[in-house]
């Protein structure tokens, strides 16, 4: 019998419901599956009897990847490796359709690496059906003026539409995990800002966020070179907070930041 490791942040889903509700959020007859963490294989079962055009799976576990070979053998190409040390670009030349019940102590790292390595032109994947902890699926998905709004609810909303389906409650897994969680589908844009590197938004809402609960004058004179008239420019009032801000402000923000220091 397979243990789940704690060390992994695995934590198994075995509630049919929920898997067939997953399975069904968008077609995928024909499509070209990802899938991120299979574990022991049952969400991979369901996902091969709606006649995928070809299957990857990513399994960090070695024993996990052992037994997921034993079972699915030449119907799924299992890569035992683990995510973060992959160049998800290189993983096929067909654009992929991603799931994923993300381990909750590397879920945030694992999505904001793959945005900021989205090519401009076209993306290495269409769909990402990803589960996430509750807590940090309300952050991905909140808008401004919400004390759930920050640095990943920006970088997020840069490149994707995104759309919560459910919360799954913590005893569809096992082992229980002590959270709920949150099924979301996201897309990527088709009309986004281009920047120089993202890594300058990430500088941007970073040094915005760090005291999120005082008024945004300081950062931005820093960031700004004390240009007053830059917030006139844009209409931003400086006595506001960080999460007042909404997207675009910070999006055209980092591309006066790109224009000033790049």
């Amino acid at each position: 019998m397979i243990k789940a490791k704690k060390s992994l942040g695995q934590n198994f889903l075995v509630d049919g419901n929920i898997i067939n509700k997953i399975i069904n959020v968008i077609d995928i007859t024909n499509r070209n599956i990802l899938e991120v963490g299979p574990g022991t294989g049952n969400l991979t079962n369901e996902i091969l009897k709606k006649n995928p055009n070809s299957f990857l799976a990513i399994e960090k576990d070695n024993n996990l990847a052992k037994e997921l070979k034993k079972r699915f053998q030449n119907k799924v190409n299992i890569i035992n490796n683990d995510i973060l040390k992959i160049n998800e670009n290189s993983l096929s030349i067909k654009t992929l359709t991603v799931f994923g019940n993300l381990p909750y102590n590397i879920s945030t790292e694992i999505l904001i690496k793959w945005i900021m390595n989205m090519d401009y032109k076209k993306s290495w994947f269409n769909y990402l059906v990803l589960m996430f902890q509750k807590e940090v699926a309300d952050r991905i998905v909140s808008n401004y003026n919400n004390k759930t709004y920050g640095r990943l609810s920006i970088m997020a909303n840069w490149r994707l539409n995104i759309k919560k389906i459910c919360d799954i409650s913590r005893h569809s897994f096992s082992p229980k995990p002590k959270v709920e969680s949150s099924l979301l589908l996201l897309e990527p844009k088709k009309n986004f800002l281009n920047f120089k590197s993202p890594k300058n938004l990430e500088k941007l809402t970073r040094i915005f966020f760090m005291h999120r609960r005082k008024k945004i004058k300081t950062p931005f004179l820093h960031l700004f070179n004390k240009d007053i008239n830059l917030a006139t420019k844009l209409g931003i009032d400086l006595d506001l907070r960080p999460q007042n801000l909404d997207f675009d402000t910070y999006f055209n923000l980092t591309k006066e930041y790109e224009n000033l220091r790049c």
